[in-house]
């Protein structure tokens, strides 16, 4: 899929649910990642990820291919008091920060999430706001690659454990 014939936007209610069944079938097939039966709220957040909208600043962007489908989402936050992970980002100031990040697999290696990426830097830039901070663990290794290419550093002060799961932070500094 080339570039120029998807769109990114803000999702709009009636497409929380579609895409909280995008981000449950992603991560539940990632190698090495933990299942619903092992974090069932994690699992719960993912398939009502509309609700994180009703914070301030947070949006739910997704990906749509030429016949208006899904094919990729994410979750901005232009305040990490309400990033809602485990460790210290939610006490970063002047960042942005971005989570849930999903492409249907049907759609990997057209770019969607190096797109998805891109719009949520260029949103924090635009907001005048200092860093992008993520996270991601190692079983999302294409993302993690993917990341460091566009010039996110690792940050350990940014690490937590989910559960079992190591989760790694990383900052863009715009």
């Amino acid at each position: 899929m080339k570039k120029s014939t998807f769109i990114i936007r803000n999702a709009n209610p009636e497409e929380y649910e579609e895409v909280g069944k995008l981000l449950v079938k992603v991560y539940s097939k990632l190698e090495g990642f933990p299942k619903e039966s092992e974090q069932p709220e994690y699992y719960k957040m993912l398939a009502n990820v509309g609700k994180l909208t009703t914070k301030p600043g947070v949006q739910l962007l997704i990906v749509l291919n030429p016949e208006n489908q899904i094919t990729g989402a994410v979750v901005y936050f232009n305040d990490m008091q309400y990033y809602g992970s485990g460790g210290t980002a939610t006490q970063e100031k002047n960042a942005a920060g971005f989570r849930l990040l999903a492409v249907d697999p049907l759609y990997r290696g057209a770019g969607i999430g190096k797109e998805l990426t891109l719009e949520c830097i260029k949103r924090a830039k635009e907001g005048g706001l200092k860093q992008v901070v993520i996270h991601t663990t190692n079983a999302m290794q294409t993302a993690w690659k993917m990341y460091e290419k566009l010039g996110f550093k690792r940050s350990n002060d940014l690490d937590f454990m989910q559960d079992q799961l190591q989760v790694f932070g990383f900052r863009l500094v715009n």
